[in-house]
């Protein structure tokens, strides 16, 4: 009789804790880094007892052995490869666009400028002492100057808002690695195949995917299920032995971004921190080039404007001031009787060389071979985030097709759960009144 009475009691504590992990699966068929839960229950031997010796053994029934969590650790591996790539692309294509966007005509007016100011030239040539012209060609030049002045300013607050992400975001990989240490603390202490424990481990998986997001890591683990991570380029520790070790970033003077771990360089070559440094290496090199260009173009035109002579009979002066970068490139203050438009032989002759400066090495065309370049990087990095992203898809499925919940699954061993749970209490009530029936035979 007592058999019967520990084989029921047995199923009733099975199976209420079996319902309970079940309901915990449907509260969080929606929580992110949920893996689902399933309860192992094994089966208990009958076993009696002899005259001299008393079996140790449960008398039947059915045993918890643990709550399991449903996880692939290769494809989560896998998923967290793909994601850091896909987050480098990402990163970097966000702000490649911007670059791009800061380049083109519509933000700085450069194209229209330089069309202006030769457009200008060529009317000059034939209305050289035209005051209207003349002042119309000195307005091209100062919306030169200031489109040049604009792309610098944009380019420059964009390697502050890289340099800002990047401060962000290595805040935010070193908090991840504190929160990661207090996990493992909670790991090595919680009871093994318990509720808790598959909490903890839901939570130090989805931490794993989020450093995973932001740098190269690699994740080892103990019999606890504690990490330890390191980075993957150099093998430096970021968590382990109860020790963590942050990062840190810091910038050139060209907005160029360096990471950091006690001191020695920390690099990456996947994350959002390796799209943020590539990013900023970009729109450093376009700051350079835009300054290049800048350069050559004013000191260009500046030399076949003072090859000429303004109306005053005198030498030209240079149109542009501030040549050393784009950044402070401006119109110098010329009144429009200083135009040089003649030149020794003619009243027009300087007009029509500045004119026929136009050609396939010319300051348009040279824009426009460096607007085609940043377009074609861009585009470059637009197909690889594409690929990245397919890629990042196909492993999150795949992972979730092992972990995600399937409600219907979920309801069926609900009901299948619930009828044993009923069979366990018929079962408890079936030995209390066969009890009750030899009592009252007595």
């Amino acid at each position: 009789m007592s058999d019967l009475l520990n084989i029921g009691a047995s199923g009733l504590r099975a199976y209420s804790r079996a319902l309970s992990t079940i309901g915990d699966n449907i509260a969080n068929a929606q929580t992110p880094g949920y893996a689902r839960r399933t309860l192992e229950l094994v089966e208990n031997q009958a076993a009696s007892n002899m005259p001299l010796y008393r079996s140790s053994i449960k008398p039947g029934g059915v045993a918890i052995q643990g709550v399991t969590r449903s996880v692939d650790q290769w494809l989560i591996q896998d998923s967290r490869i793909s994601s850091g790539d896909a987050e480098r692309s990402a990163t970097k294509l966000d702000w490649m666009n911007k670059v791009e966007a800061a380049m083109s005509d519509d933000s700085n007016g450069i194209a229209t400028g330089l069309g202006k100011l030769f457009n200008t030239a060529d009317l000059l040539t034939a209305d050289p002492s035209n005051p209207t012209l003349r002042a119309q060609f000195l307005q091209s030049v100062d919306d030169v100057a200031s489109g040049f002045r604009t792309a610098a300013g944009q380019l420059s607050s964009m390697a502050d808002g890289i340099s800002s992400a990047a401060a962000g975001e290595v805040d935010s990989f070193n908090t991840n690695l504190n929160a990661l240490e207090q996990i493992n603390i909670g790991l090595r202490k919680a009871r093994p195949g318990s509720t808790n424990e598959a909490s903890l481990l839901d939570e130090r998986d989805r931490l794993l995917d989020e450093l995973s997001t932001q740098a190269g890591v690699t994740a080892s683990f103990d019999s606890h299920g504690a990490v330890t991570l390191t980075a993957t380029a150099t093998g430096d520790t970021l968590v382990g032995g109860g020790v963590v070790t942050p990062i840190s970033v810091s910038g050139a003077a060209d907005g160029r971004l360096s990471y950091s771990i006690g001191g020695s360089p920390f690099t990456t070559a996947t994350g959002s921190l390796a799209g943020l440094a590539e990013a900023a290496n970009h729109v450093a090199d376009q700051r350079a080039g835009l300054d290049t260009m800048s350069a050559q173009f004013a000191n260009q035109v500046n030399a076949a404007h003072q090859a000429g002579v303004d109306a005053n009979g005198n030498p030209g002066q240079p149109l542009f001031a501030g040549v050393g970068s784009a950044a402070t490139l401006a119109a110098a203050p010329l009144t429009t009787a200083q135009v040089a438009a003649a030149d020794a032989t003619s009243s027009n002759g300087n007009m029509l060389a500045i004119g026929g400066m136009r050609g396939s090495n010319d300051p348009e065309s040279a824009w426009a071979a460096h607007m085609a370049t940043q377009a074609q990087a861009t585009a470059s990095a637009r197909a690889q985030d594409a690929a990245a992203t397919t890629r990042r898809d196909a492993a999150s499925a795949a992972r979730s097709a092992v972990s995600e919940i399937d409600l219907d699954r979920e309801a069926a061993d609900l009901l299948r759960f619930q009828q044993a749970y009923s069979a366990a209490a018929r079962t408890i009530q079936v030995a209390r009144d066969t009890m009750q029936a030899l009592l009252n035979a007595v």
